[in-house]
């Protein structure tokens, strides 16, 4: 009998309790609220995953000659620009060679102009000279010897011989002078063989091809970077003998960074390519970055399961040197499940601090009076400015998102403004 006359008592007791808040909401004025819809959204589970920023480029440039180092033009921890130098070799020798090649082919060019101009008009008047005196002296000489032959066939010993034969040989030199001069005349007017032009083209064609096979050298001798970067390593100092394919310089590119993420492999499948997703760099407190998915690289480490991810992040370039920089510690947030159907409220809506989070929800609109209702909810995804809730709350209905933290169970509101729904983009950072 005692035993339930105690129990009477403590449920009169919390029942007593539990109306005294509604009792005192009752008792006290509206209080003017300004309140925001929950709205439906599909959102994606995400987690935060340990990553490193990785340069987007990176090479270890070598010498393509063999040559002694004179310059160092970049150093350590400098930027260099596409295609600017980074290291210079000694090129006096071979520049000497450069220098009697570009002789030698000067005066291919000039032999092949001569032969493609032809013949002056003044050589072609020396040689028709030369054929008219070789044809003045062959008439001359087969003169002579027509007269000698009439001495010899008329006896008498008025000419030996020997002034026969002479005048002979005189008139048959004669002739042979004058068919040479007229070839010579002839080819004079005709100009020079396309045999021998061609062939001079050739050869102007085989010491242009030699000169520039110098010049390509003596660009090799000058170490250039193929992007623009940082240099991070040196491996010669000025003075250093180096070989063919020996590593002069190390150059990264930041001015985009890779951010990589080992991702489990359940978690992996939920990851597409062109998705944008934040990146935070402890070693920046208050700057946040965002990324793209940009690789997921389909090899896992057989012993972690963990697939690697890359995200591109664009980097912020000043005279100090890049923001971001290879090595650094990054963390970046992925999703790590199917899109789902979630109501998604204002931050400024949660009422914390009691044994569990909660909303007010209201119903009317405008300067109409109602009543604030608690609705306890459990948090999902977050959001910049929204949160994701699940309990007795659907979409549509408003929730307190200023005055919230003043209101009592069941306390009469005035609703004096509607702030903008939380919608974000289900991709957002």
């Amino acid at each position: 009998m005692r035993t339930w006359k105690r129990t009477t008592a403590i449920f009169f007791f919390f029942l007593a309790g539990c109306a005294a808040p509604f009792a005192h909401a009752q008792q006290l004025p509206p209080a003017r609220v300004v309140v925001a819809e929950a709205v439906s959204q599909e959102l994606a589970s995400e987690q935060s995953f340990v990553a490193t920023i990785l340069p987007l480029k990176r090479a270890v440039v070598g010498s393509a000659v063999d040559g002694r180092v004179v310059e160092l033009v970049a150093q350590e921890g400098e930027r260099v620009g596409e295609l600017k130098p980074l290291v210079t070799l000694l090129t006096s020798t071979i520049e000497l060679e450069l220098a009697a090649a570009e002789a030698e082919l000067e005066i291919r060019k000039q032999e092949l102009t001569e032969l493609e101009n032809g013949s002056r008009p003044n050589e072609i008047e020396q040689a028709k000279a030369r054929m008219l005196g070789a044809k003045a002296s062959a008439e001359y000489a087969r003169t002579s010897r027509i007269r000698a032959q009439r001495l010899r066939d008329a006896g008498g010993g008025s000419i030996t011989e020997d002034d026969y034969e002479r005048a002979v040989a005189t008139s048959l030199q004669a002739d042979h002078a004058y068919l040479e001069a007229v070839a010579l005349y002839e080819l004079a007017v005709e100009g020079p063989r396309p045999e021998r032009i061609a062939q001079a083209r050739a050869q102007v064609v085989r010491q242009q091809a030699m000169v520039d096979h110098i010049r390509d050298r003596i660009q090799k001798y000058t170490v250039i970077s193929r992007f623009n970067g940082y240099v991070i390593t040196e491996f010669v100092e000025e003075g250093t003998w180096v070989k063919a394919g020996d590593p002069v310089m190390e150059v990264v590119a930041l001015d985009e960074v890779e951010v990589q993420a080992f991702v489990v492999e359940e978690h992996v499948p939920y990851i597409q390519l062109g998705t944008k997703v934040p990146v935070e760099v402890p070693a920046l407190p208050g700057r946040s970055f965002t990324g793209v998915v940009t690789r997921i690289v389909p090899q896992a480490d057989t012993r972690a399961r963990t697939f690697p991810v890359k995200v591109r992040v664009q980097n912020e370039i000043s005279e100090s040197g890049p923001l971001l920089k290879s090595g650094m510690y990054a963390r970046v947030k992925l999703p790590t499940g199917a899109v789902q159907q979630a109501v998604m409220v204002p931050k400024d809506a949660l009422v914390l601090g009691g044994p569990q989070t909660m909303v007010y929800v209201v119903q009317g609109k405008g300067d109409q009076q109602a009543k604030a209702t608690p609705v306890p909810v459990e948090l999902g995804i977050a959001r910049t400015n929204s949160i994701q809730v699940s309990g007795n709350i659907q979409a549509g209905q408003m929730v307190v998102v200023e005055g919230n933290e003043r209101l009592r169970p069941g306390q009469d509101v005035v609703i004096a403004g509607a702030a903008k729904p939380p919608l974000a983009p289900a991709n957002e950072p």
